[in-house]
């Protein structure tokens, strides 16, 4: 694979970028000092910075099923790469994401210039390793909200290990959309956490970390992540308005 990947890609300065993101419902831009970014929907409903995972950037199946279906709902959602996996898209080469400090700050980078570019407020949302960021993010700064798909909360098969260290700091609403079956958080380890009581989950029945269940269940991949997008999407739309569901689990 080549730089060929990002042909369709728009170069854009920073300076620019404000039109775009006023004037177009999708579009994908290679802005200049930063790298590329797709735009998906309007924000009749709200507006998102979305971090992928660890494995696979915004042009995954999950990030293109769950970006769209939130766009079809008055979300606009505005998805990136980071440095390391634009280096894999071009080269078809895996290679292991930097340290999670690294990630954040570039990820804030990204925030800080689009949050500077539209009035009312940019959410973040994430998914796995994406949340992690998200969270870590907003933990260090202000931030209006979160939504994590699939959080990390510990490596698979080593449930000690938990990444929850700096949820202490985490403020805003935020809201985690977790598979039943998840080997990152299963429901049965995670309800036994002591979550922040501005977090809130939503159970995707026998979803695995992907929100894929098994087939003995009825149920598949697309019909849980179109939950889980319409929940995110109320709860966006809920906080924005000031009528918030106060209790700690949604699903």
């Amino acid at each position: 694979m080549s730089e060929s990947v990002f042909s369709h890609y728009l170069s854009l300065s920073p300076d620019m970028l404000h039109t775009a993101l006023n004037n177009q419902s999708n579009g994908y831009f290679l802005i200049d000092g930063l790298g590329p970014m797709a735009i998906y929907g309007q924000p009749t409903q709200g507006r998102l910075l979305f971090a992928h995972g660890a494995g696979a950037g915004q042009q995954s199946f999950f990030m293109s099923q769950f970006t769209t279906r939130l766009a079809s709902q008055g979300i606009q959602v505005i998805g990136i790469d980071f440095p390391y996996m634009q280096q894999i898209q071009q080269t078809g080469k895996r290679r292991p994401p930097p340290p999670i400090a690294q990630l954040v700050g570039i990820f804030a980078n990204w925030y800080t210039l689009l949050s500077s570019l539209f009035e009312g407020p940019l959410w973040v949302v994430g998914k796995s390793m994406g949340g992690r960021v998200a969270t870590l993010f907003a933990s260090e700064q202000s931030c209006p909200g979160v939504v994590v798909a699939g959080y990390p909360f510990h490596p698979p098969k080593a449930s000690h290990r938990l990444r929850l260290d700096h949820w202490s700091a985490l403020t805003c609403p935020t809201l985690i959309l977790q598979g039943e079956r998840d080997p990152f958080g299963t429901r049965e380890e995670v309800e036994g956490y002591q979550l922040p009581a501005n977090t809130q989950l939503a159970w995707l029945k026998d979803g695995d970390h992907d929100f894929k269940p098994r087939r003995s269940s009825g149920l598949s991949q697309a019909v849980l992540i179109d939950e889980a997008t319409q929940v995110a999407a109320s709860f966006v739309r809920a906080h924005s308005q000031g009528l918030a569901d106060k209790s700690n689990a949604l699903v």
